[in-house]
């Protein structure tokens, strides 16, 4: 009969070791015994869910507008009659909602989320929301309720979403952390950092969106540039490649915004958020931010002129062949 090393060493997968195979067995044990719930099915969330149902997890949905629910529970979800119910049969809530107004609604407003919470429960958010309250929310979820609660916001979009390569940055306690870490890195990321107490994660997301905000309007400006002075501006990406100006999003972007086609993805009007939050954020750290500053007027020139839908990559449209609203 084989020894139980022996038969470790037999189940291990190739380069791994004893010790690693069973720390991954132990996780995915406890993630297969988490009951999951999921509410807030939009264009970022909606991908989330989809992405865990595809894993094979079981999956309790709630959603505000009905029309959204059909194709997940034709994938094998299960649809809970309100936020509370769902609460009261799963382990583990996601969430992933437009801001800070529709994360309190949820937990706190009618049809309460916070009904069904319990001791041992985690609600993990995933939304894009201010770091004070996110803080004040898990405080009070902690107190009144014994449940932890994970600020999760994440980068990367739908496609990373599909593929469960997301980036996530978390805010929260240590122990609560490692209630969740396993179904969320085996699931949804590429990437997922702990970085610091309950409201870190969001803050962390602030600076991404810093970097995404400013990013879009350079490459917009550069793109512009690029064709007003009679060079070949599609081949810039390749040109730039591996240098110190490349970055992801002039590889994924630039040559979309030349095109003019601005596939729908995220929306205008999120990073408009986004960064007015961000700079919330610098006005209660007194930290100047004129660059982001200037970016979010940019954002905000487009939602005036009936662009707030279109994807952020339309911002090239201010620089277009209308005179524009400065000039």
């Amino acid at each position: 009969m084989l020894s139980q090393a022996r038969l470790l060493a037999v189940a291990c997968r190739p380069g791994e070791n004893a010790s690693t195979f069973v720390e991954t067995s132990r996780k995915a044990t406890m993630t297969n015994s988490q009951r999951l719930g999921f509410i807030g099915l939009g264009h970022m969330g909606g991908a989330m869910a989809h992405r865990l149902l595809k894993q094979g997890l079981p999956l309790t949905v709630w959603a505000r507008n009905k029309d959204r629910l059909p194709p997940f529970l034709a994938a094998g979800a299960t649809e809970a009659a309100t936020p509370a119910e769902l609460a009261r049969d799963c382990d583990v809530i996601f969430t992933c909602v437009f801001n800070t107004a529709a994360l309190e609604d949820l937990l706190f407003g009618e049809g309460r989320l916070v009904d069904g919470l319990s001791e041992g429960k985690m609600l993990v958010d995933f939304s894009t929301a201010d770091p004070e309250p996110s803080k004040a929310f898990a405080a009070r979820l902690k107190a009144n309720h014994g449940t932890g609660m994970i600020d999760a916001p994440v980068s990367g979009g739908p496609p990373s979403a599909e593929t469960g390569t997301l980036v996530i940055m978390a805010g929260g306690a240590e122990e609560d952390f490692e209630k969740v870490r396993g179904v969320i890195e085996e699931n949804l990321a590429g990437r997922l950092t702990l970085m610091g107490p309950n409201g870190a994660g969001q803050a962390t997301k602030l600076i991404n969106q810093t970097f995404v905000g400013n990013l879009l309007a350079v490459l917009a400006e550069a793109a512009k540039l690029a064709t007003n002075a009679g060079i070949e501006a599609d081949r810039i990406p390749a040109a730039l490649q591996g240098g110190r100006a490349d970055s992801r999003l002039l590889q994924e972007w630039f040559n979309v915004m030349l095109e003019g086609k601005f596939p729908p993805g995220g929306a205008i009007s999120t990073i408009e958020k986004d960064l007015d939050a961000v700079l919330a954020l610098a006005k209660s750290t007194r930290t100047p931010m004129p660059m982001t500053a200037t970016a979010a007027q940019l954002h905000r020139m487009m939602t005036a002129r009936g662009h707030a839908d279109e994807d952020v990559t339309a911002i090239y449209k201010l620089y277009g062949d209308e005179t524009l609203p400065w000039k």
